[in-house]
């Protein structure tokens, strides 16, 4: 465990829904360092020895779990929680599935499909999908917030005002993030930790891997947020460009269309280039592609960019 950390919470202190009402599993002075016991994104459905069948019987009922909540003294509404990333610590075992009905795809990959990944923990070198790839990793946790003020139960799955599964690869060691607290001690929660993710996670899941993480919770009064913010350390996409990029776009007036053409063409050209099967390269443009917006003011058409690291296969 973490000896610089102030306190360590136990992935059993989990829940499954953003509510306010949510007791906490501990109370903090602003400023503590906490070391967090993550599950990954199937709650432990999945694991080293799973088989393909297992991706069907997943609960949906225990997805995404978050441990928390923790309830930061001193927290009020119109504040902000400032989380500072220090440290992921790897599990060295990952699944990425495509899982019907769910995905920027989803209506060209309606086959349940699953890759289990082993990675050096310590070296964090990287992850082979023999024979086809290997995947620089970058560890972050894909769910990170606070309770939103609406009273109830709320799903972990959706992004919000307050944080939640933003699923930013960005949110990495070194950086620092900013949340609106819309309640009174803020009752924040993580999850969803990732070994490798491409900006836009497009068949839904990443490298989902659990660890844990090592953050230090501390206040700016009346920040008045609109929506997270944050601040990253240094360059954040190094670990990729070595050796460039392929790059397709999608093109025409609706920006997700234009996204689902960008990313259709690279499952192509991934297919083609390599022999991979459509599913393997739509997963894989999932844990290391980025989709980026190119161009959105030359009305009527807007320019989708869809960037797949070529160190991967190279």
């Amino acid at each position: 465990m973490c000896k610089a950390c102030d306190y360590t919470i136990h992935g059993r202190n989990h829940h499954f829904g953003w509510d306010r009402a949510n007791a906490p599993v501990l109370t903090i002075e602003p400023g503590k360092t906490i070391e967090f016991e993550c599950l990954d994104s199937s709650g432990g459905q999945l694991t080293p020895s799973s088989k393909l069948d297992d991706v069907s019987r997943l609960d949906f009922a225990r997805i995404n779990p978050v441990t928390g909540p923790i309830r930061v003294e001193g927290a009020r509404p119109g504040d902000a929680l400032k989380v500072t990333i220090e440290a992921f610590k790897p599990s060295g075992f990952g699944w990425t599935a495509n899982i019907p009905g769910f995905g920027l795809l989803a209506d060209q990959f309606k086959e349940t499909a699953l890759q289990l990944w082993s990675y050096d923990r310590d070296t964090l070198s990287p992850a082979a999908w023999s024979p086809w790839a290997k995947v620089p990793l970058k560890p972050f946790a894909g769910t990170i917030g606070v309770a939103p003020s609406a009273p109830g139960t709320h799903s972990v799955v959706p992004p919000r005002r307050v944080g939640g599964n933003l699923d930013i690869r960005d949110l990495a060691a070194g950086t620092t993030l900013y949340l609106p607290i819309e309640v009174d001690g803020a009752l924040f929660s993580v999850g969803d930790t990732h070994a490798a993710q491409g900006d836009g996670e497009v068949c839904g899941t990443a490298i989902e891997s659990p660890m844990n993480v090592v953050l230090t919770l501390d206040l700016v009064k009346d920040a008045n947020l609109a929506f997270p913010r944050f601040t990253t350390p240094g360059p954040v996409t190094r670990h990729l460009d070595a050796a460039g990029y392929e790059v397709t776009t999608g093109i025409g007036t609706d920006l997700f269309e234009g996204a689902r053409a960008a990313v259709a063409q690279m499952v192509d050209l991934l297919s083609t280039r390599t022999g991979m099967p459509a599913v393997d390269a739509y997963m894989l443009a999932s844990v290391c592609g980025d989709l980026r917006i190119s161009e959105i003011v030359d009305q009527p058409n807007w320019v989708v960019s869809f960037y797949f690291p070529r160190i991967v296969i190279e």
